[in-house]
């Protein structure tokens, strides 16, 4: 089924002097659970400019084509991570993806849920399963011994170690591009290992052993098989399979 955009610009799409219109067609993988027995594609004729963004043209067309498109996204502006979705193949943040990096004049955009969780509606997948893992990893500070009476210092070189496993956003790029992941839904994922190492690294926390334990489980850290999947669909830039690395060497060395 195809539709056709209205002939009013929307403020999503809003005109830059001088800059070329690009038409487009956006096919997206729908579903209803009402009406629909599997999800299907759907494809929708519109005009973006290159510098729009992926969500700047699903909110056109959802405030102006078709208003049941069901997404999430909260910022739009990269921090929250609400918008992940397989864009062209690829798991990305609606938000930081830009027209122009996935099409061309003429050329076509395709729009999937993100793969390995439950797809309540059209682009929106259930998230729990994904928040159950992150929350096994124990993600806050724990610390029982008396603080001291001032601030307690960190020196730079631990605060290093942890530095790449603190930008996290959760956005489930990384866990739901897992190939271990979508086969087996037990496996903890990606992004929970990097938390897990945000906390096992932090010189002031201390229950290290009790993270080390969670993930030293058979649906823990050993499941990974070093795809790289995870590394090249953060959209922050993190090297999750070498923080992996590392929370497998911390677990043998606490072993021995």
């Amino acid at each position: 089924m195809t539709q056709t955009p209205v002939a009013n610009a929307s403020p999503a799409l809003a005109p830059v002097a001088d800059a070329p219109l690009l038409k487009l067609k956006v096919k997206i993988l729908r579903f209803n659970p009402e009406t629909d027995k599997k999800s299907q594609w759907v494809t929708y004729d519109i005009a973006a400019q290159g510098s729009d963004r992926v969500v700047d043209v699903l909110n056109e067309i959802k405030w102006y084509q078709e208003s049941g498109l069901t997404f999430r996204r909260s910022c739009q502006h990269g921090i929250c991570g609400s918008d992940a979705m397989l864009i062209n193949g690829r798991n990305r943040l609606a938000c930081k993806t830009l027209v122009r990096d996935v099409a061309k004049d003429g050329g076509t955009i395709t729009v999937e849920p993100i793969r390995g969780l439950k797809v309540e509606r059209d682009l929106l997948v259930d998230m729990e399963p994904f928040f159950d893992a992150y929350k096994a990893v124990m993600p806050y500070f724990i610390h029982e011994s008396p603080f001291p009476a001032k601030e307690q210092y960190q020196s730079e070189a631990d605060a290093d170690k942890m530095k790449d496993s603190s930008n996290c956003i959760l956005c489930a790029c990384c866990t739901t591009s897992c190939p271990i992941f979508w086969v087996n839904g037990s496996y903890i994922g990606p992004a929970a290992l990097v938390t897990a190492h945000r906390f096992i690294f932090d010189s002031r926390d201390e229950a290290k052993q009790q993270r080390l334990g969670v993930v030293n489980q058979n649906t823990g850290v050993w499941r990974c098989r070093t795809a790289y999947n995870c590394t090249e669909a953060c959209p922050r830039g993190i090297p999750i399979t070498q923080l992996i690395e590392e929370v497998k060497r911390e677990v043998m060395f606490n072993q021995a």
